[in-house]
């Protein structure tokens, strides 16, 4: 064999530590020997190793294995776990208001101090002091957010915030490190290192597929890695802690069955409708697929449902399609479960073998199981594809970095633990300004971005690193405090001309600092109160320009009466705006011909129209064969004790006292008061009062259309007749 073309690999996991012994020839590989072997004891959890020692000892008896059989062993490919991988959501913000728009170069900024409060939060949970322990292998933007709302792009725009939400993914150093030590103790030095997702990805979806939104699922004994690839590229890593041995546990608990049993179980379920067992109590039975489903329903509910909220969680949707590999891939029912969670069509998700491996060549003592794809998968990307170390030197301090991907600029202040929200200057100190008695916030000038050179030329936050290079960070200057002159608070306002009742006006605006007189070009200091009176409304002109009689003839024309206020409309001034009727309230514009109409001035007779009153008692009768109108009042307007009479004018802010008389029935009597009775020439001196044709009194009440006489007896000489004229 060529010793050039043997690969060596290792998948250490949780429960287990696979061994495979690979040739390649002309790019072909032939898988030529797998050693598996269980830990003995706890020795890895969740894809950390915990126990160095023991890890050491069983990496050592794979290594003796299968030197018997291929000779000396001394370089090994390895991966580290995926399920070691920290996944974060995180959000950072920044205030843009009044700022210059966003350029790439300020969105970048605000994306790496997304990733930097996701790589504190990490540290935060699990209680390491330093977040820069951790190596961030990728992010992803969720959303770019303007004012709260998510937007598409943050290039050239303009609000008061924006904002980004980030999924990032980091890989803890000590992983690593003691993934180093363990192989140092089994005599084994690192020939390349991968990343299990990775190691799985790159065997099974080949670059050229990587446009495509596909999810790979490794689910392994007592962990499921998932990896999404979209765009051309791996956009994110997770891991949920549900995975086979949790649906093995649950076949244990139903059928009364041992683990290794149950083990087996499972795996026959995958490929059979029908398995025997045989239980703890020695009874054999056969259970049908669809029965030993329905036994252990809730534990696939349970991993479908972890492995599905993970995917959405990190895609944010649901991918095209799964793939599905590990050993615990076999579990019976799950990829239909999965689809259906999913919303994706059945033939969607699929588990898949080593089998589709391409350029691969299985020998016949191999499994082709979904178990056997991440250790392959490790040899072969190992080899094409390692992960190395890199130093660059960020302001004189040597940084290593793990190289998951391209490094950048931004990948190395983040391992250097420079914290990217400090890098920006601070803007100048604000000031507090009270115009018109209203508090106003002027910020100073805006702080400068930082200088960034890599090899002593300027660099962006985007541009990919080499080993070696020289990294100079420098933070941005602060901004200078704030300096304004009253004309930067003031809109400009041009002098206004209106002309009122024919006479032209010239308004001009009236601004004082601090109670004296100032100028537009004043400069202003902290806490200075700034007065600019511009009149708005033909009220105010009318106030400034000192026209108060035209002010009071536009003032609702008011009175009391019986001590209750009382507004008079129809006799209140008008105010005319180029030959249309406004109110005092109304806006004042440049050119503007104001025609203002006095006030008139009513009469008791007026008032008690609108108040609708009546003055007088009235009815209509006939006297001497003549309509006459009897009347008397009934209401006196009484102003400062003296009686109103019905002409007399009441003027603004009267005030009046109604006193009303009793009402009473009218008698003869009182057509006295409305007519002249001359006594004839010729008569006895007497009279008689007639009432409808019949003699009355003169205090006989008399009612509407009654018919009245008043006849004096005549002498008749000749033969002494009295006859009435």
């Amino acid at each position: 064999m060529n010793e050039q073309k043997k690969l060596f690999a290792l998948d250490i996991g949780t429960r287990t530590v696979v061994g495979i012994i690979l040739e390649e020839h002309s790019g072909h590989y032939h898988v030529k020997d797998i050693v598996i072997k269980e830990h003995a004891e706890r020795a890895m959890l969740d894809g950390q190793i915990h126990d160095v020692l023991a890890v050491s000892k069983i990496i050592a008896e794979i290594r003796d294995e299968l030197e018997a059989k291929y000779g000396p062993l001394k370089k090994v490919c390895v991966a580290a776990a995926g399920r070691a991988l920290k996944t974060e959501r995180s959000e950072a913000s920044i205030t843009i208001k009044g700022k210059p728009m966003m350029q790439k170069q300020d969105i970048l900024h605000l994306e790496l101090s997304a990733v930097q409060q996701a790589q504190a939060m990490v540290a935060e949970k699990q209680e390491i002091e330093k977040s820069y322990y951790y190596y961030c292998v990728g992010f992803s933007v969720l959303y770019y957010r303007l004012d709260g709302e998510e937007i598409g792009s943050l290039i050239d725009q303009q609000g008061d915030e924006a904002s980004v939400e980030i999924i990032a993914t980091f890989l803890p150093k000590v992983v690593v490190e003691s993934l180093i030590s363990a192989l140092l103790r089994a005599g084994l030095e690192m020939e390349a290192l991968t990343l299990e997702p990775i190691a799985a990805i790159n065997v099974l979806i080949p670059p050229s597929m990587r446009r495509l939104n596909v999810a790979l699922v490794d689910i392994g004994a007592g962990t499921s890695d998932i990896a999404i690839t979209d765009m051309g590229t791996v956009t994110a890593y997770g891991m949920v802690p549900v995975a086979g041995d949790e649906i093995t546990e649950a076949i244990s608990d139903q059928l009364l069955l041992d683990f290794p049993l149950a083990e087996k179980a499972k795996r026959d379920l995958h490929v059979s409708d029908t398995i025997t067992v045989t239980d703890i109590l020695g009874f054999q039975s056969e259970v049908s697929r669809e029965e030993a489903i329905e036994k252990i329903s809730p534990a696939l509910e349970r991993l479908s449902n972890s492995i599905c909220d993970e995917i959405l969680r990190l895609n944010n949707r649901p991918p095209k399609a799964v793939m599905l590999v590990g050993g615990g891939s076999l579990t019976p029912g799950l990829p239909d479960r999965i689809a259906e969670r999913l919303g994706l069509p059945v033939n969607r998700v699929a588990i898949r073998g080593i089998d589709a491996i391409t350029g691969l060549h299985i020998s016949d003592l191999t499994d082709k199981g979904p178990e056997l794809v991440t250790p392959i998968g490790i040899a072969i990307s190992a080899k094409k594809a390692p992960v190395q170390y890199c130093t660059v030197y960020v302001n004189e301090q040597p940084v290593r970095l793990f190289e998951v991907k391209n490094l950048t600029m931004g990948d190395c202040l983040l391992a250097a633990g420079i914290k990217m929200n400090k890098l920006y200057g601070k803007p100048g100190l604000a000031m507090i300004v009270n115009l018109n008695g209203q508090n106003i916030t002027i910020p100073g000038s805006h702080g400068e971005a930082p200088v960034i050179t890599r090899n002593s030329l300027p660099s962006a936050l985007d541009e990919e690193i080499k080993s070696g290079d020289i990294i100079t960070v420098s933070r941005g200057r602060d901004g200078s405090p704030a300096e304004v002159r009253i004309r930067d608070l003031i809109d400009e306002v041009p002098v206004k001309t209106i002309t009122i009742n024919g006479k032209p006006y010239t308004i001009k605006p009236d601004i004082t600092c601090n109670e004296e007189d100032a100028s537009f070009e004043q400069i202003i200091a902290d806490r200075d109160k700034v007065m600019c009176r511009i009149p708005e409304t033909y009220e105010e002109v009318l106030k400034i320009l000192n026209l108060n009689d035209f002010l009071n003839e536009l003032k609702p024309f008011r009175i009391s009466i019986n001590e209750k206020e009382t507004f008079l409309p129809r006799h209140t001034g008008k105010l005319f705006k180029n030959g249309i009727e406004v109110n005092c309230h109304s806006l004042v514009e440049d050119g503007d011909n104001l025609r203002i109409e006095k006030s008139s001035t009513p009469t008791v007779k007026e008032i008690a129209d609108i108040q609708q009153l009546a003055l007088q008692q009235s009815i209509p009768v006939i006297f001497n064969g003549k309509k006459i109108e009897l009347s008397r009042g009934i209401l006196d307007f009484q102003r400062k004790g003296a009686i109103l009479a019905e002409d007399d004018e009441i003027h603004y802010g009267d005030m009046i006292t109604l006193v009303k008389k009793p009402k009473s029935p009218f008698i003869f009597q009182d057509v006295f008061s409305h007519v002249s009775v001359d006594m004839p020439a010729v008569s006895s001196g007497s009279f008689v009062l007639l009432k409808n044709g019949e003699k009355t009194s003169f205090h006989e009440p008399v009612e509407p259309g009654d018919q009245l006489k008043i006849v004096w007896p005549a002498i008749n000489n000749k033969n002494s007749n009295v006859n009435y004229i």
